[in-house]
């Protein structure tokens, strides 16, 4: 039998984004709140940052942009990101990010498989950007120079600011309304999700999509606080996660919005930076991935700023240790709280509620409004303590995947229960991820976590960062990692040490037997995940290079 979320259900308003954001009874603030990181002065308050939304829906208009057509952007995070995504699926659109990391040939496959018929480019990617659209045939009129700035024709492009009505023009503008059963049904963004396999697919998300997630995330952030999202004291946030993930979405854009908090907007990411911005503002609460955490734990950098004013951390997109998590709590001084979410169910499902210590290394318990079952490889639901493939179903699961009705028939049921991929086990309610289906190593009919080995590798201080992989060898598979040594430990540390380290920690089954490689980077991914198919090659490669060799590491 299927379980629910231990908490009431939330009555979750059916309407369209904007008007969930900005109530037509309420007038907007004058309070700034997306702000520049480097440029204070440079700002959107909630009034300003409507206003140009509805200039940019009214413009898109006027270039003959029908409702339902997706509009990408391909550009750094910057203070008017947030009136692409709201301007565009405000006004029945569909908003689609694109990595700025993309090469041509993977502009071309998100601009092909969305069909987007403008793209808002920033002048530094316009020429990566133009390359792909000739590609797929859209023309170079239809690409705008987008970025917080005027920008000068360049190229035979246009800023995006030329084809913008007035802003009286643009405050007489009206959203349209959404019925209850079209902002349930009517796409609003089509975030691309990394997968596992083949090309990354687009995730459709509704409108509705989007208000519960919303509602779900604040109902979990403060559930076990002295305040509730009304009462709470002073919040300040800085937005370095990318604008273009649906983790940056949620919270830079919509939940600031909703909550009315500034956010301290970075343009690129620079640990550095990062700190100085939090220690100058007095930023209290983060949200953030894995690897930042790794950074805080390890960086020297960490030590030189005072960041006596963060008082909360959420930690998604990958799986934590719970070793890192309370190293960082005890270090910091603050709450850490994990939650598990994917690109398909909007952002999260599972949250450790807002004021619980937990030092487990939980992901947490089910938002409102959801249910999950936890299946083995035949279907069927493990006992509870086992681990099994998460499947959930709620209000905040995506409408599909776009154009590709296989890839939604995989992993979508009929009746609304997404299979997710990943792993857990559950206890009295609470959650822990194991490791996605497709990564578990085994061993000797054993199942190996690459997460867990990589909790236990990272618990060793020379090490700054690693990934775990199975690679084959004569016919079986063993654990083997790909292991990045601080700086000051490269030549000192050798592998006897790291596998001294792991027999010290884990059982024999999980050795490393397969190896243990050191590189310079593990590729990661912006949202914090590890590429593993990336690793995976490397793997393939290795076992290739060595074949016919035994494994040499001793049990």
């Amino acid at each position: 039998m299927p379980f629910p979320s231990p908490f009431p259900p939330l009555d979750i308003p059916r309407c369209n984004l904007l008007e969930y954001l900005f109530p037509s009874d309420q007038t907007p603030s004058d309070t700034p709140i997306w702000i520049d990181a480097k440029n204070t002065d440079h700002h959107l308050t909630p009034r300003t940052l409507l206003q140009w939304s509805k200039r940019l829906a009214m413009g898109l208009d006027m270039l003959g942009s029908k409702p339902g057509e997706v509009i990408m952007i391909h550009t750094p995070n910057h203070i008017f990101v947030p009136v692409a995504y709201l301007g565009i699926v405000g006004s029945r659109r569909i908003f689609s990010g694109a990595n700025p990391a993309y090469t041509v040939s993977e502009m071309v496959h998100q601009i092909s498989n969305t069909g987007a018929q403008f793209i808002l480019a920033h002048p530094s990617l316009a020429k990566v950007t133009v390359e792909a659209a000739r590609k797929t045939g859209l023309p170079d009129s239809h690409v705008f120079l987008f970025s917080d700035v005027p920008n000068a024709s360049s190229g035979g492009l246009r800023d995006w600011r030329d084809f913008l009505p007035s802003p009286a023009e643009g405050d007489a503008y009206n959203f349209p309304k959404l019925t209850e059963k079209h902002a349930a049904t009517t796409t609003a963004t089509v975030n691309y999700s990394s997968g596992t396999t083949g090309l990354p697919k687009g995730v459709e998300v509704s409108h509705h999509n989007l208000v519960a997630n919303l509602d779900q995330t604040i109902y979990m952030r403060y559930l076990k606080k002295p305040w509730d999202a009304a009462t709470r004291p002073r919040e300040v946030w800085i937005g370095f996660l990318p604008l273009y993930h649906a983790y940056g979405q949620l919270y830079t854009i919509a939940m600031a919005q909703k909550l009315q908090i500034p956010v301290y907007i970075m343009k690129q990411f620079q640990y550095e930076e990062f700190l100085r911005v939090i220690q100058t503002h007095r930023v209290t609460h983060l949200q953030v991935a894995p690897p930042i955490m790794v950074m805080l734990s390890k960086r020297p950098e960490t030590a030189k700023y005072d960041l006596s004013s963060v008082t909360d951390i959420l930690c998604g997109a990958a799986p934590l240790s719970k070793e890192l998590q309370n190293e960082i709590s005890k270090k910091l001084g603050c709450e850490i709280v994990q939650g598990w979410g994917m690109t398909e169910v909007t952002c999260g499902a599972i949250h450790v509620p807002g004021g619980v210590n937990d030092d487990s290394g939980s992901v947490g318990q089910l938002d409102p409004n959801c249910e999950c079952m936890l299946l083995d490889d035949d279907g069927r639901e493990v006992a509870q303590g086992q681990p099994g493939e998460l499947h959930v179903r709620g209000p905040n699961i995506c409408l599909g995947y776009w154009r590709n009705p296989h890839a939604t028939k995989e992993s979508l049921s009929p009746d609304g229960w997404l299979k997710t991929g990943d792993i857990a086990v559950v206890r009295d309610g609470w959650f822990w991820i194991v490791d996605r289906k497709k990564e578990l190593i085994k061993v000797n009919a054993l199942q190996v976590a690459p997460a867990e080995l990589e909790a236990v590798l990272l618990e060793f201080d020379p090490i700054a960062d690693a990934a775990a992989v199975g690679i084959t060898l004569d016919g079986q598979e063993w654990p083997r990692a790909y292991v990045h040594l601080k700086d000051e430990f490269k030549g000192r540390v050798k592998e006897d040490h790291i596998h001294e380290h792991m027999k010290q920690k884990v059982a024999k089954h999980k050795q490393l037997v397969g190896g243990i490689i050191f590189v310079n980077e593990i590729p990661k991914l912006q949202s914090g995940k590890i590429m593993r198919k990336v690793v995976k090659d490397w793997a393939k490669k290795d076992a290739e290079a060595i074949k016919g060799q035994r494994p040499t590491a001793k049990l």
